[in-house]
């Protein structure tokens, strides 16, 4: 998930903290998730899903 992730960031040209802004959490809360210290909860899937609609998130947050 991490690498996938951070690609997904990367891929839409933004920080750490702009990605945390427009998914509406705070940055110390996204860099855990996303350097794999926290695991995504519902909650901050469904608000990342509403910051990027159409975006599969199972092939970024689920091993498949």
């Amino acid at each position: 998930m991490r690498d996938k992730l951070i690609k997904f960031r990367k891929d839409k040209k933004l920080s750490i903290n702009e990605m945390a802004e427009k998914i509406g959490v705070s940055s110390s809360f996204y860099e855990k998730i996303e350097y794999g210290d926290r695991n995504p909860s519902f909650n901050f899937i469904t608000l990342f899903k509403r910051a990027f609609p159409g975006t599969e998130v199972d092939n970024i947050f689920f091993n498949q």
